[in-house]
């Protein structure tokens, strides 16, 4: 069922996103945690000036004018790597209703095709520890799982 489109998470889609945000959270309230607010919109829209989010790439699934799914990484630029060479997958997800319907899948591999377009040769991912994460990305072609992550607090 591929009856939607993805396209580049722009300043525009905003509202679409907030809207795609506060349905999540009713399919999943105990998952997300910051509320779809208007502190999370304004933080939002400034991310598409802040500086900060030059190397931010974020793809959204579309069906219909609504978001049913979205995929954010970075690319990771680090003297250690100083060919740039890498990304970090920050977020993939889609509505729960949704799934089943290759909508990962597709965020995915567009995701891949853009990376491999600024000559990024591999995405680095922490996987969620849930059942429905650990299968998907059990089932990502060309890929491993390798180390266990570890946050910090700063």
């Amino acid at each position: 069922m591929e009856d939607f489109k993805i396209i580049q998470f722009e300043e525009k889609h905003i509202e679409m996103v907030i809207e795609y945000e506060k349905e999540l959270r009713k399919q999943e309230p105990d998952t997300y945690y910051w509320k779809p607010d208007e502190e999370y919109k304004a933080a939002l829209v400034n991310s598409f000036t802040d500086s900060r989010f030059n190397t931010a790439v974020s793809y959204i699934a579309v069906r219909d004018d609504k978001v049913i799914g979205r995929i954010d990484a970075s690319l990771i630029s680090s003297r250690s790597d100083a060919a740039c060479c890498s990304a970090y997958l920050d977020w993939i997800c889609v509505l729960k209703n949704e799934r089943h319907n290759k909508v990962a899948q597709a965020l995915l591999n567009t995701l891949r095709t853009d990376l491999k377009g600024r000559n990024v040769s591999v995405l680095i991912a922490l996987m969620a520890n849930n059942d429905d994460a650990q299968r998907f990305y059990k089932s990502v072609e060309r890929a491993s799982i390798h180390d266990q992550g570890i946050w910090m607090d700063i």
